[in-house]
């Protein structure tokens, strides 16, 4: 007993570790599955801005009529990167053209939401600031480094660190502060870019598994079913051995 207590707790040093890695809190994405007046802005927004260098090549066009979009809005407002509304959301931009512009190619962002979680989303595309010593003149606080310039700065603003230091008065170890303040207002308000942002998170979640919600409202029903049968199933046992002393 003792040894498979001493392998479960090595198998949780990783896991325990990684929680406890630095970096900023992450705010909690506006995500409702079910509001389709904010999945078709998202979906005008990914396809406006992420979707020039960025593929969903998981994700088909004809899909956005499950949001409420008819095929001719679908055709006259969204569709750019292919003339059938049956294609893939793929960017036809040679990867090594990507590459040499960014130093990587754009990751597909099909999954994106499954792979990063709707926060770490909603809180890196908020938290982009400039930064003069990087290639493309942005950076980020969450994904620091990075090769991604700020696509969304026109209706954001401008945004700078802000770094404070000062001294714990009973370790004398220096605590350090990092703020992001809007330098230059953009198009938006601060309140107005948050749902802009949360509108375009709401949907990448929808795009990393359309079914989601289908799937959970049957997840419900066979859960009842199966709390139905167990009933019936005591209840028929009852009566099998009722007479068995």
């Amino acid at each position: 007993m003792k040894k498979i207590f001493a392998l479960l707790v090595l198998a949780l040093v990783p896991v325990l570790a990684c929680a406890e890695e630095e970096g900023p809190p992450l705010e909690q994405a506006p995500v409702n599955l079910g509001d389709k007046a904010s999945l078709q802005h998202g979906a005008a927004i990914f396809i406006n801005n992420c979707l020039n260098c960025h593929s969903a090549s998981l994700m088909r066009y004809k899909k956005l009529e499950d949001l409420g979009l008819s095929e001719k809005q679908i055709k006259d407002n969204l569709l750019f990167t292919t003339d059938k509304i049956g294609g893939n959301m793929s960017v036809p931009v040679d990867p090594k053209i990507s590459k040499a512009a960014f130093g990587v190619v754009p990751p597909d962002l099909s999954l994106i939401a499954r792979s990063r979680s709707a926060d770490w989303l909603y809180t890196y595309l908020r938290s982009f600031y400039r930064d003069a010593k990087s290639n493309s003149g942005w950076n980020n606080t969450v994904f620091p480094n990075v090769a991604m310039p700020n696509v969304l700065w026109h209706q954001q603003g401008e945004q700078a660190l802000q770094v404070t230091e000062r001294t714990n008065d009973i370790t004398g170890d220096k605590i350090e502060t990092r703020k992001l303040v809007l330098e230059r207002p953009g198009a938006m308000s601060r309140i107005e870019f948050d749902r802009y942002v949360g509108d375009l998170v709401n949907y990448l979640v929808y795009m990393s598994e359309p079914a989601q919600t289908d799937r959970k409202q049957w997840g419900v029903v066979v859960l009842f079913f199966l709390a139905g049968f167990f009933v019936l199933a005591f209840l028929l046992k009852k009566e099998y051995w009722k007479d068995v002393r």
